[in-house]
């Protein structure tokens, strides 16, 4: 009893933590299919817990699966990697070599002179797929292991190189 209560929990937090997830960034539908799921999961597991209130067991295990099932729902959503994220990045280095790089990669660039504390800075703002992201970070640092780094995830996007690339499925390949 115990192994089925953690196990359905498990699998009840998961699809939670991927259909919330879900819910924010916009994939409405798909996320109401996983919440049907999700609740009669929810259900049952509930239920085998009430059922046997006097054994203490089974609550710790529910509780458990609780807190597995929200460690497993991120990493899932971590490997879909929903959306887009917005990269802003500061170069020590003036010169357009940074921007020219990423371009070169693919990336979307819009650069431009900045001041720092110290000086001049090359200024930039990137967006790219979620999935793309730590390659993103990869090339940046392999062209600028000084470069000041600052993610965010945009909430529309409208307009621009970028979005008909992407509209194209051109992005990447």
């Amino acid at each position: 009893m115990v192994v089925i209560i953690f196990s359905i929990n498990i699998v009840y937090v998961t699809f939670f933590t991927v259909r919330m997830i879900m819910t924010l960034k916009g994939f409405r539908y798909l996320a109401a299919l996983v919440s049907m799921v999700e609740v009669v999961i929810y259900i049952v597991g509930l239920g085998l817990v009430l059922d046997n209130l006097d054994q203490i067991q089974n609550l710790i295990a529910y509780a458990i699966g609780y807190g597995s099932g929200v460690i497993i729902g991120s990493k899932i959503e971590e490997k879909m990697a929903l959306g887009y994220i917005t990269v802003n990045v500061i170069s020590n280095d003036e010169s357009d070599y940074l921007p020219r790089k990423l371009r070169e990669h693919g990336y979307g660039v819009t650069d431009w002179d900045a001041n720092g504390r110290d000086g001049g800075r090359q200024a930039m703002q990137i967006l790219t797929p979620r999935k793309m992201e730590l390659k993103l970070y990869k090339a940046i640092q392999e062209i600028d292991p000084k470069a000041f780094i600052i993610a965010y995830e945009p909430k529309t996007i409208h307009g621009g190189f970028w979005v008909k690339q992407v509209k194209r499925g051109r992005l990447f390949k």
